[in-house]
């Protein structure tokens, strides 16, 4: 932010937030947030909203009250009041297989319709969204499309690999463990070993599951600083980074720069590419499709199936290839992956992102690490279309969505 006295007065006469509390008749406000620990010169600022997805259960989101410190420092260096609140998250790692994973899709209304009753109810000049699995990414992205004030999404990042017999390993292997006990070929104390050693602590689930699927999508959406998503849950530079985006969003709120100003036909298009190229989760199809339905933008999986048949797939990443998220942060990033995007021609480099610089700038300084195959390059690309295919017929009249590596039968004959 401007470290101008004029400008920062300005910004915070205008802002939504004097609508609580400027004015002798919002004393009763003023003085109910005296009471915890505000001040009057803190009042007099614009009030950032942090919404947190933070919950003892599960991996994803457990180290979220630790970035959200970070955050709040980097909202009151930039002159802002940060102001936190809590939203609810499922695990879907946990909850699967289970009743419980019914409430999984639900939460994410559930998040979304939260976020937007506290940030409108109490007028917030800017949002910043803490999440970390599979429903709080959407959730939060969807709020905050529908408040349309200056947002940041900060995603959590992904665990870290388990070690097991000297082989690095994910929940991914946990699974398998289970059909490999289920199929007699391994006992029960070997399954336990493996259950025991898979997750070593915070982050979310290290394949391009659906929650790094959505941290890269939220990233090449531009919702989500380039760079961030892909550091690792329990890095010290994710804390670096929270900061920063504390202290961004006071930029963006001097610039008035909005949700629907990044969030456009072109941001989508891009997300899916990167989806696509990435061999991410077909849950983007079902969250980028939610995104565009919040902004009243036409966008539809036929869409979708144009746009992942022309992109190759070249990121070999779990849980249909080789390499964890991690890997992808060793290689070069989400921002390798972009700068890829932009110079195969896949991506619209002119999209905006929150910075306020481009999605071409942002890829522009991609660092890649020599040697790595996790992000091929176009010439060496792993299949010549991206790794989500819409089907249609009498099973699904209106469509579905399969991920494909493209070394499966192209046909295949069985009971409905």
């Amino acid at each position: 932010m401007s470290d101008s006295p004029e400008i920062r007065d300005a910004i915070a006469k205008a802002a939504r937030s004097r609508t609580l509390l400027e004015g002798a008749d919002r004393s009763g406000a003023r003085s109910m947030l005296k009471a915890i620990g505000l001040t009057d010169d803190d009042l007099a600022k614009p009030l950032i909203g942090i919404a947190n997805t933070w919950t003892e259960i599960g991996p994803c989101n457990f180290h979220l009250r630790r970035l959200s410190a970070k955050v709040k420092e980097g909202i009151k260096r930039a002159g802002g009041t940060p102001l936190e609140f809590n939203t609810v998250s499922i695990s879907d790692g946990i909850t699967i297989g289970t009743e419980g994973m019914k409430a999984s899709l639900v939460s994410r209304e559930m998040i979304a319709d939260s976020i937007e009753l506290v940030a409108r109810a109490n007028y917030f000049d800017g949002i910043i969204c803490l999440a970390a699995c599979d429903k709080t990414m959407p959730g939060t992205i969807m709020a905050m499309i529908r408040l349309d004030i200056p947002g940041i999404m900060i995603y959590g990042g992904s665990i870290m690999p388990g070690s097991y017999n000297g082989k690095d390993i994910t929940i991914q292997d946990v699974f398998e463990a289970m059909g490999a006990y289920n199929a007699g070929k391994i006992t029960l104390d070997e399954l336990h070993a493996i259950e025991s050693a898979a997750c070593p602590g915070p982050g979310a689930c290290g394949g391009q599951f659906t929650a790094n699927t959505m941290g890269m999508v939220a990233e090449i959406l531009g919702i989500c600083p380039m760079g961030t998503a892909d550091i690792p849950a329990m890095d010290s530079a994710k804390d670096d980074v929270s900061m920063l985006c504390g202290e961004l969003i006071l930029q963006m709120v001097e610039a008035d720069r909005r949700p629907s100003k990044i969030i456009t036909r072109a941001a989508l298009e891009n997300a899916i590419a990167a989806v696509a190229a990435s061999g991410g989760s077909t849950n983007g199809v079902l969250h980028t499709l939610a995104f565009a339905r919040e902004a009243g933008i036409p966008f539809t999986i036929d869409d979708i199936e144009a746009i992942s048949k022309r992109t190759p797939l070249i990121a070999d990443l779990k849980p249909t290839g080789r390499y964890t998220a991690v890997d992808v942060h060793r290689a070069g990033g989400n921002r390798l992956l972009a700068q890829r995007l932009v110079e195969g021609g896949y991506v619209d480099p002119s999209a905006l992102t929150v910075t306020g610089r481009t999605l071409g700038e942002e890829a522009a300084s991609a660092k890649e690490t020599p040697g790595q195959d996790v992000i091929r390059t176009w010439d060496n690309a792993i299949n010549s279309n991206g790794g989500l295919h819409i089907l249609k017929g009498n099973l699904a009249p209106n469509g579905s969505v399969i991920k494909l590596k493209g070394i499966e039968p192209k046909q295949f004959t069985g009971p409905a």
